[in-house]
This record gives structure tokens, C-alpha cells and sequence, in this order.
């Protein structure tokens, strides 16, 4: 499968990068952002994380499909 995805914050600059596409096995967020997180050494945990599918929010047990847009949105700070 493949998925774009479109990264925020501190994961955009952990990963140097606002948005790429990826091809894995993975057919939930949660087991993209598992694979994400060891390919590219995101610190953030899924707990810390919320998730949306094609500009929806989403559960993290989503089944995905083929071309799907994933954000992984983390904590974000205001002032």
C-alpha cells in the first residue's frame, strides 16, 4: 500500500520534511505510525498523537487503503 502523508511540528522536523510518500504493509495508523516511528526515529509515543485520515480525524484501528492522505498531528503549544 501506499499513503501521503503530511507532517507538523516536531515531527516535521524530526523527519526534515512536510510531506512524502511511503509504501508499507501497514493497513492502520497505528501500524504506520509504528513502522514511521522505527524508520525514522520519531520520538513522539501514538499516545501523545492524534490521527486523521483523508482531513478526517480518525481511530488509530482504521483500516486503510491505497492512496489514503495520513496526518499525524501532534501536541501543539499556543500563546
Amino acid at each position: 500500500m501506499t499513503y501521503r502523508l503530511e507532517y507538523f511540528a516536531l515531527l516535521k522536523e524530526q523527519r526534515g520534511l512536510g510531506s512524502e510518500t511511503v509504501a508499507t504493509e501497514a493497513r492502520t495508523p497505528a501500524q504506520l505510525y509504528s513502522f514511521l516511528k522505527a524508520e525514522h526515529g520519531f520520538r513522539l509515543e501514538q499516545d501523545s498523537l492524534k490521527v486523521a485520515v483523508n482531513e478526517e480525524f480518525a481511530d488509530w484501528e482504521t483500516e486503510l487503503r491505497d492512496g489514503d492522505l495520513i496526518v499525524f498531528i501532534p501536541p501543539v503549544a499556543g500563546g
